[in-house]
This record gives structure tokens, C-alpha cells and sequence, in this order.
């Protein structure tokens, strides 16, 4: 079996292909569940490496490579989609078409391909086998959802007995790697409220329902509440992203409705459960003081990421093995970003694992952040990512 260092060292003789493959990716950045360009330059890519399995309603992508000898299956997982965000990095292979690869799931792919040649190339020393998912619609469109449901967890025949997926980050030193036992990632989720009241002239309100003032009411109580009914070392964060209510090119004219949209994060199911039956109970009855009546719509969220502590250990393993004792890096507590690698580990035991991406002119402390139009990540990496999703695999089939 080979060694995470000698896979380090293998990968690294082919960074510049892995480099490459990144910032053609970079340059075709495509949104949501449909992605028939970047599906085509990963199939060009892995073509020849194991089976191919490809998603009906969803460009994904499922590689399965099968060892010499019988064992069970690992799964590692690769994001493909891009954000609605216009790039202003200025580099030379930066998108044109209106979206952008500012999380770096442009690496990720190009990790997920060198990983898959690095177990393809050893894979007589494999006892088991590794399906590689290529996974659209991670940034809100539950495209890890899709797969599962698409019966991708069962493409070699049986489950996986672990599965594993990392992320590069510009606000970590180039190269750290993080990871946790527990929670790592927040459940994400939306709040829309909007209040039904009945319009009217603003010299007048009392022979009509106002319904700004019992949505600020309702903002300003929401916040109340999480403070004096949530255990604050289980922490829920909802922060108002958006107000919407009367038209501003007027000031005397009372809307007939008025509405608001907020984000909602949680690190455990249980107080996912309470927010669901104390934050429509608290607005409507504040809507029912005004008089009025209240519309309370939760979207659908992303799980808790919940790392296996038994994968953090591996991943603990490998990571030193690839960087030393300095450069893991445990971390102490979760983050409050949402990730669909949470639905994988939801079904089987796994870990995410958090890779520093930063270039190396830039202080990581104050660099634009993933989601930015300005993140830059440095491809440099890419040997490191694709040695540690090998070397997880390897370190179980080994």
C-alpha cells in the first residue's frame, strides 16, 4: 500500500495537469444542478479509470474503482457547482460568463481527479473498492440529496463503509489542515415571514392594519427568544438577510403587507426541532396583537455536518503523515456555513476535512473569503487535496 507521503510525491509530478484541469474549470463555472460543461471536461479527465455512472436529473457524476482484492466500498466526494457571483480577481483565467468558482469547488474537482488516478494506479494494492462522486448543487441545491436519492450510495453494490470530503479555505495558511469530531458545519436553512395587514393613507393609521411596525416587533422578539430559550453553548444564529414593504417612492401610503427573509443556523437537530415550533408561535402571536395575520415559511435546510470521531482520527492520521504534527490543525469548535456533505454523513459514517488554500503573498487572516468576488485560491494544493482523499481511501482499503 502506498504511503500518504509517496502519494504526496506522486501527485506532485503531476501538478501542473492538476493545475491545469483547475483553471479550465475556473473558467467554465456553471450554477445549480445542471452542469453539462464541467461534467464533460471531469468524464474527459477520468475516462478509462473505472465505471461511469451518471445522474438523470442532475449532471453528477459516480466513478467506481474496483481493487484486486474484495472488501468493502469508500466513498469520497467532490463538489462541481459555481455561484451567481461576478469575479473581480483580475487573474488570467478568471470567469466571463456572470458566475464564479469563489469557493473553490473548481480545486475540489481537480482533487477528485487526482485522487482517482492516484487509486486507479494502485489499485491492485486496493482490498475493497472507491466510488468518487462528482456532486452538482452543493451551494443550496441539495445536489448530495439528489444522489442519494438517486441511489449513488449503493454503485458498487453495497454501501459505503465511510465516506470523506474536504474544502479548501482562503482564510486558513496554505496547506493547514482542520477537522473535528462532532459538529463541524451548521445546519442552513431560510425564514420567510411576511405580515397580512390592510393599506391606507399614513396620515391615518388607525382605520388600517399596519404591517411594518409588528414585523420590526417581530425581528427585534426573535432575537429575545434565542437569547432566553436556547442553551447558548448549542448556539442558533437567524440574522435578517432582507425587509420588503411599501414602495420608496412614497412615505404616506400604509402597505397592505410587508415582509422578511433570514437566514437560520443550527448545530443539532434538537434545536432545529424547537426554532421550528417557538418562531411561528412567537410572530404569530405578535401579528394577532396587531390585528393582523402572519405567513411563516421555513425553507429546506441542510443537515448538521456531523464528523464520525472515528474518521477524525483517520483523517488525524493521514494529515500528519502528509504535513506533520504543525500543520494539523484540530479544530476546537464547529463553524456556522452549511455543506451537503452533511446528507452523506447523515447515511454513513464519514468526516469533512477543512484544507488551507491562501496563497502565500496574501494574509490569510484579512484575505477576501470564499464567496467572494475577489477569493483567490492557490492550485499549488491540489497535490496535497488529492493525497489526502487517496490516502483516506487507501488507509481503509489498504
Amino acid at each position: 500500500m502506498p504511503s500518504p507521503a509517496e502519494l504526496l510525491q506522486e501527485a506532485s509530478q503531476y501538478r501542473e495537469t492538476l493545475s491545469g484541469i483547475r483553471r479550465e474549470l475556473h473558467q467554465i463555472p456553471e450554477f445549480g444542478l445542471n452542469l453539462p460543461k464541467t461534467q464533460q471536461r471531469i468524464l474527459d479527465s477520468i475516462h478509462g479509470l473505472g465505471e461511469i455512472h451518471l445522474g438523470r436529473n442532475l449532471n453528477s457524476i459516480g466513478l467506481v474503482i474496483r481493487g484486486a482484492n474484495p472488501g468493502p466500498t469508500v466513498l469520497l466526494r467532490a463538489d462541481m457547482d459555481a455561484l451567481s457571483v461576478k469575479e473581480e480577481t483580475g487573474l488570467d483565467f478568471a470567469s466571463t460568463n456572470g458566475f464564479m468558482h469563489a469557493c473553490g469547488h473548481d480545486l475540489h474537482m481537480a482533487a477528485g481527479i487526482g485522487a482517482a488516478h492516484l487509486l486507479a494506479t494502485h489499485k491492485d494494492k486496493l482490498n475493497g473498492t472507491v466510488v468518487i462522486w462528482f456532486q452538482p448543487g452543493e451551494e443550496g441545491h441539495h445536489g448530495a440529496d439528489v444522489m442519494i436519492e438517486e441511489g449513488f450510495l449503493e454503485l458498487s453494490g453495497e454501501r459505503p463503509v465511510a465516506a470523506y470530503g474536504l474544502h479548501v479555505f482562503t482564510s486558513m495558511p496554505l496547506g493547514a489542515i482542520a477537522s473535528k469530531p462532532g459538529p463541524m458545519m451548521a445546519s442552513a436553512g431560510d425564514l420567510q415571514v411576511t405580515f397580512h395587514g390592510s393599506g391606507g393613507h399614513g396620515s391615518m393609521p388607525w382605520l388600517s392594519k399596519d404591517p411594518v411596525t409588528p414585523m420590526i416587533e417581530a425581528i427585534s422578539a426573535l432575537q429575545n427568544m434565542l437569547n432566553k430559550r436556547f442553551d447558548q453553548f448549542d448556539p442558533v444564529i437567524l440574522n435578517v438577510g432582507w425587509i420588503r414593504a411599501g414602495d420608496d417612492a412614497t412615505t404616506n401610503v400604509i402597505a397592505d403587507q410587508a415582509s422578511f427573509g433570514a437566514t437560520v443556523r443550527t448545530f443539532s437537530e434538537k434545536n432545529t426541532k424547537l426554532l421550528h415550533e417557538l418562531a411561528p408561535k412567537l410572530i404569530h402571536s405578535i401579528a394577532e396583537g396587531f390585528g393582523l395575520s402572519a405567513t411563516v415559511e421555513f425553507g429546506r435546510a441542510t443537515k448538521v455536518l456531523m464528523n464520525d470521531p472515528a474518521a477524525v482520527v483517520r483523517v488525524e492520521k493521514v494529515a500528519k503523515a502528509l504535513v506533520g504534527e504543525q500543520g494539523y490543525v484540530p479544530m476546537q469548535v464547529p463553524i456556522a456555513g452549511g455543506e451537503d456533505f452533511a446528507s452523506i454523513v447523515h447515511e454513513v459514517p464519514g468526516a469533512f476535512v477543512f484544507v488551507g488554500a491562501c496563497p502565500p503573498e496574501i494574509n490569510h487572516e484579512t484575505a477576501p473569503t470564499n464567496h467572494s468576488a475577489k477569493a483567490m485560491f492557490d492550485d499549488s494544493v491540489l497535490p496535497l487535496c488529492s493525497s489526502i482523499l487517496a490516502g483516506l481511501a487507501f488507509d481503509h482499503l489498504g
